[in-house]
């Protein structure tokens, strides 16, 4: 009889055992948050004309994205990239800092997934898109931290080091067209504002500046103090 309960207890033990890790392999099966999620075939350093995919995951059962907002990482200039593909009807549109594409909401629960094409990739080991997700009903997710372990992480592609000879593209027409005089705002003042100094140098309506008629005056002031003192001295042998 004690065997038998014995090998009742053990039975049962073993039976728990099961389901609890049969509870644990279904708690950790359970899929991640949606977020955003990027690759390219050409993930390397410099690498030029690099095709860059993107997969924004629905949270929502009843409205679809709209609108999708990406700050681009350092290094990469909203001139140096150009819309792919992506969902009909989307359009794309470059910003200060980064790109929009947006267009009709996508079906509900359904993905929006779409491309880029960056001139090149900077010399970098990853790079991270900072990302806002729009539905159709207003809502807005931000996959935007940086943190490994954040709540809302910002998509983040893996770059491979650059290949032997490859070379940053200079100057890129981000670069360019920041350097060209057309880009720059006009200046208010052409030339820098007179110091107090110079002001008072300044010319008056004869022509000549108020340091040269100083001059003028100090050069009569001692030619008269010379033939003064000339006079005098003369007067004073002729009395002796």
């Amino acid at each position: 009889m004690f065997r038998a309960i014995s090998k009742h207890r053990t039975t049962r033990r073993l039976t728990l055992a099961s389901a609890a890790t049969t509870a644990l392999v279904l708690l950790t099966a359970v899929p991640a948050a949606a977020h955003v999620e990027v690759e390219s075939e050409k993930a390397q350093a410099l690498a030029e004309n690099v095709e860059v995919s993107f997969d924004a995951e629905s949270e929502s059962d009843t409205a679809g994205i709209t609108e999708i907002r990406v700050v681009l990482p350092e290094g990469i200039a909203p001139a140096d990239v150009t819309y792919g593909e992506g969902p009909e009807g989307w359009k794309f549109t470059a910003s200060d800092d980064g790109y929009t594409v947006e267009g009709p909401a996508v079906k509900a629960g359904v993905n929006a997934e779409y491309s880029i094409v960056v001139k090149q990739l900077p010399d970098a080991k990853e790079l991270a898109f900072k990302t806002l997700q729009t539905y159709s009903d207003g809502r807005t997710d931000r996959w935007i931290e940086l943190e490994e372990n954040g709540e809302n992480p910002a998509p983040v592609l893996t770059l491979k080091a650059a290949a032997p000879g490859a070379t940053p593209i200079s100057p890129s027409p981000s670069e360019t067209a920041s350097a060209s005089p057309s880009a720059s705002p006009i200046p208010v003042e052409t030339t820098p504002s007179a110091s107090p100094a110079a002001q008072a140098e300044e010319k008056d309506d004869s022509g000549l500046s108020a340091g040269v008629w100083a001059g003028i005056v100090a050069a009569v002031l001692v030619v008269v103090g010379g033939a003064f003192y000339f006079v005098r001295r003369r007067g004073a042998t002729a009395s002796e």
